[in-house]
């Protein structure tokens, strides 16, 4: 087995015109375990996905699978993608393109240990376009996983799926993490980085903003989160003593907070009427909320 990282991208750089969407990333994937990459829209995830897959190329830096070019037929039967949009044959059956997808691999999993995996018993014989949205999800996947890749990457994985496919999925996640896979999760859900990454990546403006363990991110606010509705806007908010941080939906208030005590005392002077006070340690939607309004 290769020592070379599974995804390593070295002072990348990837415009668009004048847009800049990676600016000097320096990002390495260790073998092993889930690790969660995050970052508000707009943020580089999408474009260093492609930079990884060999979909794109740098305009400078590097970007290796496995120490190797990315499009290096080595590195791409080394992976398996589920991507956020992907479009398959529509008239193929379950069953069929699982083992399509499957023959690309030098030692893939039997149709039907991927179809157990995947949730997708009793759906072999289905066309792919009569599939439910949540199914063709669970359909992806089990294409990503069929060839028992060393690296499977996983572009928000639980995107059309309901609360109880979505737990499957974790708990599927966390198997093939067992068996010593590594996976790189993207999510806009900071519960399920919460529940499934080993490590967290954050980004912002193309840059590697912070990575650690899930406790490591949440350390990084050290202090209280405030929830509230209030009347007050969230200049307002911001301007409180001891607020780190503050977001707002509608009246709908989250504050980060270094002193509870006196940000409170100042939040209910400012705002007599304030509701649905809650105090609690931070979180990790505190810290990448700290992080990516720095």
């Amino acid at each position: 087995m290769s020592t070379d990282l599974p995804v390593s991208l070295k002072g990348t750089v990837k415009s668009y015109g004048a847009i800049r969407a990676v600016d000097g990333l320096d990002l390495g994937i260790p073998h092993g375990g889930v690790t969660a990459l995050l970052g508000p829209n707009g943020a580089g995830k999408s474009t260093a996905i492609g930079l990884m897959l060999g979909r794109l190329r740098p305009d400078a830096g590097s970007a290796r699978l496995f120490g190797l070019d990315p499009r290096d037929i080595a590195a791409r039967q080394r992976i398996g993608v589920m991507l956020q949009t992907a479009k398959l044959p529509r008239q193929l059956k379950v069953a069929e393109l699982i083992k399509l997808f499957g023959g690309y691999y030098p030692n893939p999993m039997p149709v039907a240990e991927a179809v157990k995996l995947a949730g997708l018993e009793g759906l072999e014989t289905r066309r792919s376009s009569a599939l439910s949205g949540g199914q063709q999800r669970r359909l992806q996947f089990a294409i990503a996983a069929v060839g028992r890749p060393d690296l499977l990457l996983l572009d928000e994985p639980s995107v059309g799926l309901d609360l109880e496919a979505r737990r499957a999925m974790w708990a599927t996640v966390r198997l093939l993490r067992e068996r010593g896979a590594t996976i790189l999760l993207t999510t806009h859900h900071l519960e399920e980085a919460e529940a499934l990454a080993d490590r967290v990546v954050v980004i912002d403006k193309g840059r590697v903003r912070a990575s650690g363990s899930v406790a490591e991110m949440k350390s990084i606010v050290s202090g209280r989160t405030i929830r509230c509705v209030t009347a007050l806007d969230v200049e307002a908010l911001r301007a409180l003593p001891h607020v780190l941080s503050a977001t707002q939906s509608g009246r709908q208030a989250v504050l980060v907070t270094d002193s509870g005590e006196a940000t409170m005392r100042a939040l209910l002077i400012a705002d007599p009427s304030v509701t649905d006070l809650e105090i609690a340690s931070a979180g990790l939607e505190e810290a990448f909320d700290a992080l990516v309004s720095a």
